[in-house]
């Protein structure tokens, strides 16, 4: 967490009733069609710059995934927000419940700010063994981890202004109850202390708890959520360190018949291509200690716009990634009306080894595929605001695939074979006066030396999502078109250096 409602369909109980309501209204009292006219409310999943197939909140500001956790074939996502306003202000805990990944209802808020301050990032588990003893009549608990940021301390210049809070919820996160003895983990004089991603440890039989502080990860273990013990550091020494840690998630994946251990760490400002940005160490965890197998420094994400991203819990052996697809650089800044900001797609999380090295490999959940349309259709120029399309190309030689509109705007996707480096050209995909710099160029290292290159590109109104060579390679990127970017053109210095495999539209999620 970094200081700086959907369709009628994805709505609370109360609110279901206002279209109908709307309705009789209209009808009975209204006696002209200019009236009429001046009463409709638009909806606002058809604004300009909507997203089609990601989440992003019915109205207001939103920030990081908090709280990511499966429960009873439901996907829950908290996240920050704020509902009063379409800039970063006091946090609140927003929330959103899903069965696909994709379709999204938006329900009430889960946490307000209190006493202790605003409610910032953090995690949820499903505390299966009631080692917190809030569960009730059989009701297991799924308890929220949170950081308590204080306002009025940090104005005063104190240095332990953040502290750590758990809530816990016996309704499958509808209601949730703070606990009275907040905090549980007290700062002891950090100024930055944040974020708390907590994990089940089967082997020590213990939870672990990953905190971003300052320049590095801290942590800690506990028997039941309440009570704290350190058991370590990582990082002070190692990775990128242009801005503050933030936002860790530690987990294991399997490959090759051996279990890893993956850490993410945000980071911003320092992203590889300026602003925000997410790194992630593989190697092996105790327990106690995380040690990394190697020193060099991975990005989740190499785009502009993936950051803050976490996995959910209790998902047995899918890994499950979600972004916050903007970047602190202009978040606040972006050219949306009613709202700012969305979620990456859904990403499943697997690893893969390159020259002897461990990598990440990310790619859109399979759920996805619920969205196209069929036949899927050629080449093309139909003016569509969100699909997906499979590319195959020589990565000897260069290549581009351009993305227009008619009105003459146009988002470059490449390969830049003397650099080897993929790229996204987003200088002249639309409105960028909003903020210096945002009209550039970002790049991303080409990881493998395979001489043929395979890209799956998701395309959804105002974004683009790049997944290269099996997911080795990802770059995520907002732009924002006066109209759909739905014309494809390939590029190639060689007569059959790229060609398209697939296309298709995807439906709408609203």
């Amino acid at each position: 967490m970094r200081l700086p409602a959907s369709r009628f369909a994805i709505r609370s109980p109360l609110t279901s009733l206002v279209p109908a309501l709307g309705t009789v209204l209209l009808a009975a009292c209204l006696c002209s069609a200019s009236a009429q006219t001046a009463l409709v409310v638009e909806d606002p999943y058809r604004e300009a710059f909507r997203p089609q197939i990601h989440f992003s909140p019915r109205e207001k500001w939103m920030n990081d995934p908090n709280g990511l956790v499966y429960v009873h074939g439901v996907y829950h996502l908290f996240f920050q927000y704020y509902p009063h306003g379409t800039t970063w202000g006091p946090m609140h805990w927003g929330h959103a419940t899903s069965r696909d990944l994709l379709h999204w209802r938006q329900q009430p808020i889960a946490l307000y700010p209190d006493s202790l301050g605003y409610i910032f990032s953090g995690s949820a588990v499903v505390d299966s063994n009631n080692t917190s003893g809030f569960g009730r009549n059989g009701k297991i608990p799924l308890v929220a981890i949170f950081t308590h940021h204080d306002p009025e301390g940090e104005k005063k210049g104190a240095s332990n202004y953040q502290n750590e809070s758990i809530a816990y919820s016996l309704d499958e996160g509808k209601t949730w109850v703070k606990y009275r003895h907040n905090p549980v983990l007290k700062n002891p004089g950090i100024k930055d202390f944040r974020d708390p991603k907590v994990i089940w440890y089967a082997p020590g039989n213990k939870w672990v708890m990953s905190l971003a502080t300052k320049d590095r990860i801290s942590f800690f273990s506990s028997a039941d959520l309440k009570n704290w013990k350190k058991e370590s550091e990582f990082g002070a020494d190692k990775g990128a360190h242009g801005g503050v840690w933030e936002c860790p998630d530690l987990f294991p994946l399997t490959f090759d018949g051996k279990t890893w251990w993956v850490l993410f760490v945000s980071i911003n400002p320092g992203g590889p291509n300026g602003g925000s940005g997410t790194q992630y160490f593989i190697g092996q965890f105790d327990g106690s200690r995380f040690t990394p197998a190697d020193e060099q420094t991975k990005w989740i994400d190499y785009g502009p716009d993936d950051y803050a991203g976490v996995t959910w819990s209790n998902t047995g052996n899918r890994r499950i990634f979600l972004g916050w697809m903007s970047n602190w650089n202009y978040a606040n800044e972006v050219p949306t009306r009613s709202w700012r900001n969305a979620m990456t797609l859904p990403r499943e999380l697997r690893l893969r080894k390159e020259d002897n090295t461990v990598f990440l490999c990310s790619q859109p959940v399979k759920e996805l595929n619920a969205l196209k349309l069929h036949p899927p259709a050629a080449l093309p120029d139909s003016g569509a605001s969100q699909y997906i399309a499979g590319f195959r190309a020589d990565a000897t030689k260069d290549f581009s695939i351009v993305l227009s509109n008619a009105a003459g705007e146009s988002l470059t996707i490449g390969f830049d074979k003397a650099s080897d480096r993929y790229y996204i050209d987003r200088r002249h995909a639309g409105l960028a006066a909003f903020h210096q710099g945002f009209a550039a160029t970002s790049y991303a290292p080409r990881l493998t030396r395979d001489s043929k290159a395979t890209l799956t590109l998701v395309v959804d109104a105002a974004s683009a999502e790049l997944f290269a060579d099996g997911g080795l390679t990802v770059m995520t990127s907002i732009f924002f078109p006066a109209k759909p970017l739905g014309r494809i053109s390939l590029h190639s210095a060689s007569p059959d250096g790229i060609r398209q495999v697939s296309w298709s539209e995807l439906k709408s999620i609203w």
